[in-house]
Order: structure tokens, then sequence, then C-alpha cells
């Protein structure tokens, strides 16, 4: 998400041990882990990785067939609900329970700032987990973990990260090792997905005129070869410790002079479908990326009438079709962002799906309803947008037998 990012040495080891917690939906033969490991087990009473960080899953489809199983037994309205991640304040997570229960929501985004203790955020996604247990598929549970000012938890528990820009200054191996440290945090209380890396190149010309990106230190680099080399050692490293990983904001808002979040007109008119800048992308997508997001800048080389998330050029054409990527899509925040404010709220989500896009997030809890309404009714009055949800929604399923929140079978 477009927002903020601090150099520190390794961090002090520690040993966490990693609880499955299992919890069975009547009368479906599925599983997740509320806050455990990262592969599902072949046995879930003897949780293989107990007590390890076990990375998810290498490949970005592990079982197409099993997801489309899986899809296929839901609801018109339970598939909806997979493509929704609705924030909720980290202050008062628990605040989601009843929208997760009422609209079997796929997604939770910690919204905001904490400095709460492991045990007790653990706690919490524990019971948010439970909430989920009527659709048998588990929530993946999102935060910006980025590091420098973009952290979105910090404290005793959650030491600091540095901003890209000073990860940037580590060698390899420093850099792959500190990664899977604060990770493996994040792994401990049940997160399953960091909205992180910044994958967006910000040249040495526009630096900190750029206000959602090198106003904050938030990239890798001023060019496309170094950053897509960290890219790819953050992705890596950060899967390896059973967290996926989100590319972010695809096509790039290194270029920008507009921060999307707080205002209209963000607008790049450089990035086109062959751009050197898109090589962190295309590094973070070799690497095994789980997820990229999509920006909600305008780029008129690519699609002059549409911003990025709600264009099916750069969403399908470029992303899917051209780089390959077959993985979980999910937009930058389409609830608060001034950047979509003059869209009907509905028909925001709508439109990100539309394009191709398959998770649609909000940092606004009191989106859940009108979006689920939206999306229902217009899979409910056009065929080829009932097929569009059902083909996101096995994505998000896949992306969730990945985390280990899902198992097809007994």
């Amino acid at each position: 998400m477009a927002r903020h990012r601090g150099r520190i040495g390794p961090f002090p080891r520690w040993t966490v041990a990693v609880a499955a917690v299992v919890l069975v939906a009547a009368g479906a033969a599925l599983w997740f882990v509320a806050a455990g490991r990262g592969t599902p087990a072949s046995d879930a009473r003897t949780p293989a990785g107990a007590g390890t960080h076990a990375p998810v899953s290498p490949s970005a489809s592990p079982s197409g067939d099993c997801a489309a199983a899986l899809v296929a037994k839901l609801t018109l309205e339970q598939q909806v609900g997979q493509l929704l991640m609705i924030g909720t304040p980290i202050g008062t997570p628990l605040n989601a329970v009843q929208a997760i229960q009422r609209y079997q929501l796929g997604g939770i985004f910690l919204a905001g700032r904490s400095t709460a203790s492991a045990a007790s955020l653990r706690q919490s996604i524990e019971q948010l987990q439970a909430a989920a247990a009527k659709s048998g598929l588990g929530l993946q549970i999102g935060v910006d973990q980025e590091g420098g000012q973009v952290q979105t938890l910090k404290g005793a528990d959650f030491p600091a990260i540095p901003s890209a820009v000073n990860q940037a200054k580590q060698d390899d191996a420093t850099l792959k090792a500190n990664t899977a440290e604060w990770v493996g945090r994040l792994k401990a209380i049940g997160v399953t997905i960091d909205l992180a890396p910044v994958a967006d190149v910000v040249p040495a010309s526009v630096g900190k005129a750029n206000p959602p990106i090198g106003g904050f230190d938030r990239q890798y680099g001023a060019t496309p070869e170094p950053a897509a080399a960290d890219v790819a050692t953050v992705v890596t490293a950060m899967q390896g410790a059973g967290v996926l990983a989100t590319l972010k904001h695809f096509p790039g808002l290194g270029r920008v002079r507009v921060n999307t979040d707080t205002s209209t007109g963000a607008r790049d008119d450089v990035t086109t479908a062959d751009d050197p800048a898109l090589q962190p992308f295309t590094s973070g997508i070799a690497a095994g990326s789980a997820a990229v997001m999509i920006s909600s800048a305008t780029y008129p080389k690519l699609d002059p009438a549409n911003i990025a998330a709600f264009s099916e050029p750069i969403v399908t054409g470029l992303l899917r079709q051209k780089l390959g990527f077959d993985g979980l899509v999910l937009s930058d925040d389409l609830g608060a962002a001034t950047a979509v404010a003059s869209v009907p709220l509905g028909q925001r989500a709508v439109r990100f799906i539309k394009a191709g896009g398959d998770m649609a997030l909000s940092v606004k809890l009191s989106d859940a309803g009108p979006w689920t309404e939206a999306l229902v009714t217009a899979a409910k009055g056009d065929p080829a947008f009932a097929a569009r949800v059902t083909e996101s929604a096995t994505r998000v399923v896949r992306a969730k037998l990945r985390a280990g929140l899902a198992r097809c079978g007994t």
C-alpha cells in the first residue's frame, strides 16, 4: 500500500515453537492453520515441521485441481467473500469477527500501528481464524511490515526493521538472514501474508520528490538491476520463513509525484510494457512471489483511460499474459484512498475484479457489506463476471493452499 520506511544490524536470534491449530468446518473435509506452520501436514495429528518456520510452497499453484474442487463447493456468496481483504484496526482486531462471520471474508488486513506483545496478537489472530471456521478456509492475515516508517508491528517483540534503502546496503547473505528473522516473528503470531516487498524503482532524478516511495526510503534502488536482486532475495527469504510475499505497487509507483492514498492525479507518463523498471517485479515473480499488488496510479502508455487497479490491459494484459503471473493479485487500498474517491464504493471492487484482480483490499471494515452486495449483484446479472469471480476465488484458494490455510481430502 502506498505509505511510508532505518537500518539495524542482524537481529538477535530467537526460537519460536509454532503450534498448529486445527479447525474443522462441519461437513467440510478441510482444515486451516490458525497461527501455525506455513505448509499443511499429511497428518494433522502429527504436524510436520512443528516448532520450525516451514516455508510456503514454492509453486504458485501447488494443486489447481484441488483449489477448483474447493471453490466448486462454495456458494456464490462464499466465493465473493474470498475476494475481499478487509481492514480492522490492529488495536481492536476482534472488531472484525462479525464481518468475517456474516460475509465469510477471505482475508483480514491489520491496519495501523501496534506495540502489543506477540502473545496478545497471536491470541487475537487465533480468534479471527476461529470466526472463519464456517467456510472451512482460513483467513489470509495481512500486515504492512516493510521496515522503516512502514512497520505495522513494533515494540519489544518486533524490533525495528531497516528501510528498504538501508536493507539494500546489506550483502545478500545478511539481507536474507535478517529478513527471515523478522518474518519469523510474523509467522509465529499467525500472520500469513506480508504486503511487502516494494518493487518500485525510484530514479535518482526523482528521489524524495516521489512522495509515496522515495519520500520514505521504501525503494531498494534507483536503478532496476540492484533493486531486482534485492527484491528476489527478500521474496525468497520471506516465503522460506513461512509468510507469503506481495510485490508492490505494479507496474510501479517510483516515478509519480502524488501519493494515491492522499491525492488524485498520480500519473506515470514513462512506463511501458517493456520498461526496464519492471525488472524488480519480474525478478520477484521468478523468485516465486505469491502475490502482486496493483497501484492506483494512471499509466497512459499502458492504459490512458483507467487507473491500474481498474485496467484490464495492465492487470490481465501485462501482468497475467505478458509477464505470465498466475498468482494472487491484490489491489492497493480501494476504501479510504483518495485516488478512487470519485468511484462509487461498490463499483471499486467490481471494476478491480473485472480487470483481472483477485482480492480487493479496503482498510475500512465498513466496506465489507457494500462490496459483497455489489459483487454478488454483478455476478448474478452477468455470467461472464460470475466466471471471473470463480476464477479469482480459485486463485485465492490456491494461495491459501500455499500458506497452509486449506487442505483437500481427509
